[in-house]
C-alpha cells in the first residue's frame, strides 16, 4: 500500500531528575552536597533512507515517544543521556507542524537528518545550588519536559519526469514499456491508485526516473477525483510529460484535455506551468488519432513539438526517450527552498509569548497559564521545602504576585496551576 500523507504525535524524552545527596565518607569531616545532574532526554530525529518509498511505517503507529534521561546519582555522578530515537523516512519527506503549518524539515538526500522534537535537559542536582550562604542545599530540579508536537508528514515523490494526463490515456502502459516498472493496467478510469516509479535507461549511459501519477480530471485541484491527492508529487519533477489520448476513445476533445490539465496544474501551484513540458500524442496506431492530430496542432497555434507514439506497438518510443533525456540534460536539478544543509543556519522570527497569563474560573478562583511558568512548575520538586520556597521566589520575580493583586486576588483566594492548588497569601 502506498501511503504519502499521515498525521503523527511525537514527544521527545523528558530530562532525568537531579538528586539531593550528601557525601558521607570516612575521614571526610565536611561532606557537602553530592547530588548529580539528570541525563538529557532523547531527541526524535527523522533520517532519510533511500530504500524506502512510502510512509507505510507510520500508518499503524501514530505515537512516538523518546526515552527519559537517567536520574542523577550520588557521588556527583551525572545520569546517562538517552540515545536519540531515529525514525527512517523516504526521500522527499516534508514534516509540517499541524498547529502552526510551519515546515519543520524538507528531507531529500540519503542519510540527511532533522531533529523534529528536542529532548528535555536533565535537572540539576543539589551540588549545583551550593553557595557560601547555603553550602548544603536541599534543592534539586526535576528534568525539563521534552518537546511535543502534532506533525503532518507528507511524501513528495522525487522523480525527474512526471507523467500527467486524464485517466486511461496510456500513462501506465508507457511507463511499463520504457522501464521495468509493472503498474496495474486495465481498461477503466483510475487504474492507477498510487504513483508508480520506474528507471528509464536510454542505452547511451543516461538514465532518469519517471513517475506515473494517477489521472487528473477537471476540478482535481479542488479535491475532485483521485488526482488531487497526488498533485504534490508533480512539484518535485523537473520535466512534465503530458500524455494525450489522441484517438479520443472516451469522446473527449484532445485539445480540451490538454488545456484542462494545464489549468488544474496552474490552480494547484502556478510554478508547475513554468516547468518544461513535452507533449505526447498516444494511441497513434488508431485511425481516429491520425485524423485528430492535425486539428490538435492547429488549435495549439504554437510551434510546439508533439511526439507521436503508440505505447502498445512501441512506435516512436525511442525518439521520445532520447528527447526526454536531452531535455533533462539542460534542466538543473531542483533544490528545496528551505535549508537542507547542516551548515546553513536559518533564523525565523517567533512572536514572544507572555511568561504567564491569568484567567478566572466560574467559582472565582484564579488560574495561571504560560509555557515558561508551567515548565518551572514541572521542574520543581515540591516534596522539599527549599524547592517550594525557591519556586515561590521565582513566581514573585516574574511578577505573578503583583499581577494577581491587580486582578483582585485577596488573602486566602485559591490559585490553580496545572494540577497544583494553593492559597494566595499577602
Amino acid at each position: 500500500m502506498f501511503v504519502d500523507q499521515v498525521s503523527v504525535y511525537v514527544k521527545a524524552g523528558d530530562g532525568g531528575n537531579g538528586l539531593v545527596a550528601f557525601r558521607r565518607e570516612k575521614y571526610v569531616p565536611m561532606g557537602g552536597p553530592a547530588g548529580g545532574d539528570g541525563g538529557n532526554g532523547s531527541d526524535i530525529i527523522f533520517e532519510v533512507d533511500e530504500g524506502l518509498n512510502t510512509l507505510m511505517d507510520f500508518r499503524y503507529k501514530r505515537h512516538f515517544k523518546g526515552k527519559r534521561g537517567e536520574n542523577g546519582m550520588s557521588k556527583s555522578m551525572h545520569g546517562k543521556n538517552s540515545e536519540p530515537l531515529i525514525l527512517k523516512v523516504p526521500p522527499g519527506t516534508v514534516v509540517i507542524d499541524e498547529d502552526t503549518e510551519e515546515v519543520i524539515a524538507d528531507l531529500t538526500e540519503h542519510q540527511q537528518q532533522a531533529v523534529i522534537v528536542k529532548g528535555g535537559r536533565g535537572g540539576r542536582g543539589n551540588i549545583r545550588f551550593a553557595t557560601p550562604r547555603n553550602p548544603a542545599p536541599e534543592i534539586a530540579e526535576n528534568g525539563e519536559p521534552g518537546e511535543e508536537r502534532n506533525i503532518r508528514i507528507e511524501l513528495k515523490v522525487i522523480a525527474d519526469v512526471g507523467l500527467v494526463g486524464f485517466p486511461s490515456v496510456g500513462k501506465s502502459t508507457l511507463l511499463s514499456v520504457v522501464s521495468a516498472a509493472k503498474p496495474k493496467i486495465a481498461d477503466y478510469h483510475f487504474t492507477t491508485l498510487a504513483p508508480n516509479l520506474g528507471v528509464v535507461d536510454t542505452g547511451d549511459d543516461r538514465s532518469f526516473v519517471m513517475a506515473d501519477l494517477p489521472g487528473l480530471i477537471e476540478g482535481a485541484s479542488e479535491g475532485v477525483g483521485l488526482g488531487h491527492q497526488f498533485l504534490r508529487h508533480i512539484e518535485r519533477t523537473r520535466l512534465i510529460v503530458h500524455v494525450i489520448d489522441m484517438a479520443a476513445i472516451d469522446g473527449r476533445d484532445p485539445y480540451e484535455d490538454y488545456m484542462t490539465i494545464n489549468e488544474e496544474l496552474k490552480t494547484y501551484n502556478e510554478r508547475l506551468v513554468t516547468l518544461p513540458q513535452i507533449i505526447v500524442a498516444n494511441k497513434m496506431e488508431m485511425p481516429e488519432a491520425q485524423e485528430n492530430l492535425p486539428h490538435f496542432k492547429d488549435k495549439l497555434g504554437e510551434d510546439i513539438d508533439v511526439f507521436e507514439i503508440s505505447a502498445i506497438t512501441r512506435q516512436g518510443l525511442k525518439e521520445l526517450i532520447f528527447a526526454i533525456a536531452d531535455k533533462l540534460d539542460s534542466i538543473p536539478r531542483i533544490k528545496p527552498n528551505i535549508e537542507e544543509k547542516e551548515e546553513t543556519v536559518v533564523y525565523r522570527h517567533h512572536k514572544k509569548e507572555d511568561d504567564f497569563r491569568i484567567t478566572r474560573n466560574p467559582d472565582g478562583s484564579f488560574v495561571l497559564h504560560g509555557e515558561k511558568l508551567e515548565k518551572l512548575f514541572k521542574m520543581t520538586d515540591f516534596t522539599r521545602e527549599e524547592s517550594q520556597q525557591r519556586f515561590a521566589r521565582q513566581l514573585r520575580g516574574m511578577g505573578v504576585d503583583e499581577a494577581l493583586r491587580k486582578r483582585g486576588a485577596k488573602d486566602g483566594d485559591t490559585i490553580h496551576l496545572l494540577d497544583l492548588e494553593f492559597e494566595f497569601i499577602e
